[in-house]
C-alpha cells in the first residue's frame, strides 16, 4: 500500500456518476457493490482467484455454443481488458490528453494464444494483473481520480475506470457461472 502524507485530503472512490463514463458501461459500473474502489477491486481480485481456482482443467477448452470463446480464451480476454482499461486510467491519471482508441476484442482473443495455455496458468498470470491495478489505483494522487479524457469516442474519468475494470470481471464471473456452468 502506498503511504500518503497525514494532512493529505481522502479522495473519494464513491460509485461515478453517469456523466462519467459512456452509457454503455452503465451495467458495468451497476454491478460493482458500494465502498472504496481500491478495497473493491482488492476484495475483487480474492472473488476472482477462488472462482478461478475451481475450474477444473478438463474445461478449459468448453465453449457453451458454437462459435463461442472457450474458458481459457475468456480468461485470457479478461485479462486483456484489465490491462487495457488500467492502461486508460494511467494515461488519464497522468493528465495525457491523446484520445485513446478502442480495441477489437475478438481480435485480440485470436491473437492471445490462450487455448494454448493451462487454465492455472491464465489465473496465475490474471492475478498479478489484478495486483497491478489495485497498486496503480492506491498510487494515484487524490487529483488524478477526478481526471478525464476520450477513450473509444467516449468521455471516462479515472474514477469510471476502476469501476469499469471491476464491474467487467464481475460480468465475466456471471458469464462463467451462467453459460459456461462454472
Amino acid at each position: 500500500m502506498v503511504s500518503r502524507k497525514a494532512d493529505a485530503t481522502p479522495v473519494s472512490r464513491a460509485r461515478p456518476d453517469s456523466t462519467e463514463y459512456p452509457a454503455w458501461y452503465a451495467g458495468y459500473v451497476a454491478s460493482v457493490p458500494n465502498g472504496d474502489i481500491v478495497a473493491v477491486l482488492r476484495e475483487g481480485g480474492n472473488d476472482l482467484a477462488s472462482a478461478l481456482r475451481a475450474i477444473p482443467e478438463s474445461k478449459g477448452e468448453h465453449r457453451y455454443a458454437e462459435g463461442k470463446w472457450t474458458v481459457r480464451t475468456l480468461l485470457g480476454h479478461m485479462i486483456d481488458a484489465e490491462r487495457i482499461f488500467a492502461y486508460r486510467a494511467l494515461r488519464l491519471a497522468r493528465g495525457d490528453a491523446t484520445p485513446l482508441a478502442g480495441f477489437e476484442e475478438n481480435d485480440y482473443a485470436r491473437a492471445a494464444g490462450s487455448d494454448a495455455r493451462t487454465v492455472v496458468d491464465i489465473a496465475s498470470e490474471m492475478f498479478v494483473v489484478r495486483e497491478g491495478t489495485v497498486r496503480l489505483f492506491e498510487s494515484l494522487p487524490n487529483d488524478a481520480w477526478a481526471r478525464s479524457g476520450t477513450v473509444n469516442n467516449g468521455q471516462v474519468t479515472v474514477r469510471a475506470l476502476a469501476y469499469i475494470i471491476a464491474g467487467h470481471v464481475t460480468h465475466h464471473l456471471g458469464v462463467l457461472r451462467d453459460r459456461y456452468g462454472l
